[in-house]
C-alpha cells in the first residue's frame, strides 16, 4: 500500500515539472549533525594513519631497525684464554683446554626424532627425563651442558638435531691434581677463579672477552659474519714461588703422616730464608680440582693459611730471644725451675720432667715452661706484646693470598700475671702455621724479617730489623741444641746437615677447657744451621695413640722433608754427621 502511494507521488511530481532528485522519496529525514560526525571521525582517522606513518618512517626509524636488526643479527662472545699458572721453573700448574657449551632453542628441538634425542642424552651423560626437563622450558635459549669435550661434542654434532648449538668455552685442567690445589686452587663453570692463587690473581688470570657480529638464520646457524666489536685478549700467565719437587716431597710426607699417627688432619710449609718465597704449602686431606664432585668442607680447608691453633713450646724462642735482646738475660743465665711445678700468679705451672737449676740454653733444649715464665715475668707486658705484633703474630696478614687469617693476640692491659706466664710458652694466644714459619725468620736471619710471596721473587726484599743480629746468632745455636742429644726433638735430625728448630705440643681448646686427649704437635725448624735457606714448619692435628707430642710426630717429618729438599735444591752438607743419633730417653722436656 506505501509503495504505491510513493510511486503516484512521484508520478505526480514529475506531471508537475519536479526534478528527480529533488523528489521527496529521497528527501533526507536524518539530522545534519549525525553525517558531520561521521565526517570527521573518517578525517580524524585519516589523519592519525598519517601521523603514525610519518612516526614509524620518520622518527622510529633507527628503533624500529635496531628491532629489526635483532631479530637476526647477533653479537657472539668471544672467550679469552686464561693465563697459565706454572711453578717456579716453569712446570704448567693449571691451564685452560678448549671445550664446549651445549645449548637449545627449546622451540625448535621440540620436533626432533625421539631416537637422536635418546642419543643426544646418553651423550651428555643425562637421563630421558632431565634432558626433556631442560627442553620443556619456555624460554629461547637454554644450556643443556657446560665444558663438554671435543670429541663428544663432535658426536653431537654429527646427529644433526634442529636447535641443537655448541659455543666454544675453556675448561681449566690442573696436572698437578690434589698434590698443589690448596696453592693453586680452581675456577668455576664460568672460568672465575674461586680458592687459593686463582682467585687471588683473576683480574691478571681472566684477560678479556672479544666479541664479533654476525647473521644468524631461524635456526641459529650462521649465514654472514659482518664485523669484529672487540678482538678477545688472553689473560696473563703466573709463575708461582712454589717449587714443584719440594711441593711433592711435602705433600707425601704429611699425608703419609696422618696415615701413620692417624690424625685428623696434617699440614707444612717450606719458606726461602733469603727472599720469603712459599717454596711448599700442603694439607692433608685435601682434593683433587679435576673432579670436585664429592668435594667436602674438611678437604677444602687450607688448614696453613686459615686454621689457627694455640703453639704452645714453639712460641718460647720468641720469649727469649726478646729477654736476650734487651739484655735482661744471657744464654748462660741460670735459673731455678724447682722439681717441676712452680706457683706463679696463683696457679701451678708444670714441666714434665725436673730441671731444677738450669741456665737458659738448657730452658729452650728441655722446653722448660718453668724456666720460660721466670724470663717472662722479668719483662714488662708491654714489651712481650710489641714482639708479638712484630712478627705478625695478631695481624691481618698482606701476602695477597685469600683466607688468610690474623690469629689472636689480646691487648697487653689486660693480662694478668699468669696469663703473661702461659703466653710466653704458646698458651693464650693463636696463630697460623704459615704466620709461626714466618716469625722464625728473625731467627734464621739477621734479626729482621721479610714479607712473604706466593709469586717468584727477583729481588730480594727489604727486612724490618726485630731484633740484633747478636741475639739471632745465640738463638740460632740454642734452637740447633733442641735437635742435638738431650734435647726434645733429636728425630728432627738431618743426616749430613746442621738443623734447628723448636716443638711445640698445645692442648686443644673445647668449650673453654684444654682437652687431655686432643693435641696438635708441631715443629718449626731452619737448615742448614751454618747459613740458613729453608725455614720448616710441620702441623699434626689430633694424633690418634699414645704417640702425640711435637717431638715424636712433627720432628721426624721435618727430617725426610728437609733432608730432600737441602738434596733437591743442591745445598752443600755443613756437617759430618751421617746418621741420626736418638739416645733412648729421646722424649724429655715439654715437647
Amino acid at each position: 500500500m506505501s509503495r504505491s502511494n510513493n510511486v503516484n507521488t512521484s508520478r505526480v511530481a514529475a506531471s508537475k515539472g519536479v526534478a528527480f532528485s529533488k523528489s521527496p522519496v529521497l528527501a533526507v529525514r536524518l539530522p545534519t549533525w549525525r553525517s558531520r560526525v561521521v565526517l570527521f571521525v573518517l578525517f580524524a582517522a585519516f589523519v592519525a594513519l598519517a601521523v603514525r606513518a610519518l612516526w614509524l618512517q620518520g622518527v622510529s626509524t633507527q628503533f624500529l631497525q635496531k628491532q629489526g636488526a635483532s631479530r637476526y643479527m647477533h653479537t657472539l662472545e668471544l672467550p679469552a684464554t686464561r693465563g697459565k699458572i706454572t711453578d717456579r721453573d716453569g712446570q704448567v700448574l693449571a691451564s685452560s683446554v678448549p671445550v664446549k657449551a651445549i645449548w637449545a632453542i627449546p622451540e625448535d628441538v621440540q620436533e626432533a626424532p625421539p631416537a637422536k634425542l635418546k642419543q643426544l642424552a646418553k651423550l651428555l651423560d643425562m637421563t630421558d627425563a632431565e634432558l626433556q626437563k631442560k627442553l620443556d622450558s619456555d624460554r629461547s635459549f637454554v644450556y643443556l651442558k657446560r665444558q663438554v669435550e671435543q670429541d663428544v661434542s663432535d658426536q653431537i654434532a654429527k646427529l644433526d638435531i634442529d636447535g641443537i648449538q655448541t659455543r666454544k668455552e675453556y675448561k681449566r685442567f690442573y696436572p698437578q691434581g690434589e698434590v698443589t690445589t690448596h696453592v693453586v686452587g680452581f675456577t668455576n663453570v664460568e672460568d672465575q677463579g674461586q680458592e687459593s692463587m686463582e682467585l687471588a690473581q683473576q683480574k691478571t688470570l681472566q684477560g678479556m672477552t672479544g666479541s664479533r657480529r654476525v647473521i644468524k638464520d631461524r635456526l641459529g646457524h650462521i649465514v654472514e659474519d659482518i664485523e669484529s666489536v672487540r678482538e678477545p685478549h688472553d689473560g696473563k700467565d703466573l709463575t708461582l714461588s712454589i717449587d714443584s719437587k719440594i711441593q711433592y716431597i711435602a705433600f707425601t710426607q704429611v699425608k703419609d703422616a696422618v696415615e701413620k699417627f692417624h690424625a685428623k688432619a696434617g699440614a707444612a710449609v717450606v719458606l726461602d730464608v733469603h727472599t720469603g718465597e712459599v717454596l711448599a704449602l700442603a694439607n692433608w686431606p685435601t682434593y683433587n680440582p679435576n673432579d670436585r664432585s664429592k668435594l667436602t668442607g674438611e678437604q677444602l680447608r687450607n688448614r696453613v693459611m686459615t686454621d689457627t691453633f694455640e703453639p704452645g713450646s714453639s712460641l718460647k724462642p720468641f720469649t727469649v730471644g726478646l729477654a736476650l735482646d734487651e739484655k735482661r738475660i744471657t744464654p748462660h743465665t741460670m735459673f731455678d725451675t724447682g722439681a717441676g711445678s712452680a706457683l706463679i700468679g696463683g696457679h701451678i705451672i708444670h714441666d714434665t720432667h725436673p730441671h731444677y737449676l738450669i741456665d737458659v740454653q738448657t730452658i729452650i733444649q728441655k722446653s722448660s715452661n718453668i724456666g720460660t715464665s721466670k724470663i717472662a715475668l722479668g719483662m714488662p707486658a708491654q714489651d712481650m706484646w710489641e714482639m708479638f705484633t712484630k712478627v705478625g703474630f695478631g695481624q691481618q696478614p698482606k701476602w695477597g693470598f685469600p683466607g688468610a687469617v690474623a690469629g689472636r693476640v689480646r691487648p697487653y692491659k689486660s693480662w694478668r700475671t699468669v696469663e703473661q706466664a702461659n703466653m710466653s710458652f704458646g698458651q693464650g694466644i693463636s696463630v697460623s702455621l704459615i704466620q709461626l714459619a714466618r716469625a722464625y725468620m728473625i731467627f734464621a736471619r739477621d734479626g729482621d724479617i721479610i714479607p712473604l710471596s706466593f709469586q717468584k721473587v727477583t729481588e730480594a726484599p727489604h727486612g724490618t730489623p726485630v731484633v740484633s743480629p747478636k741475639t739471632a746468632a745465640e738463638m740460632r745455636e740454642m734452637l740447633e741444641m733442641v735437635t742435638q742429644p738431650g734435647g726434645s726433638a733429636v728425630k728432627a735430625q738431618v743426616p749430613g746437615y746442621r738443623v734447628g728448630g723448636k716443638t711445640g705440643t698445645a692442648q686443644k681448646v673445647f668449650n673453654g677447657r684444654y682437652s687431655q686427649t686432643k693435641y696438635i704437635g708441631n715443629f718449626i725448624g731452619m737448615a742448614p744451621m751454618s747459613n740458613p735457606r729453608f725455614i720448616i714448619a710441620v702441623m699434626i692435628d689430633e694424633p690418634g695413640g699414645p704417640v702425640h707430642v711435637g717431638g715424636d710426630v712433627a720432628g721426624p717429618i721435618f727430617s725426610a722433608l728437609a733432608a730432600q729438599a737441602l738434596r733437591a735444591k743442591n745445598v752443600a752438607p755443613d756437617s759430618d754427621l751421617t746418621h741420626i743419633i736418638i739416645p733412648e730417653s729421646a722424649a724429655q722436656g715439654n715437647m
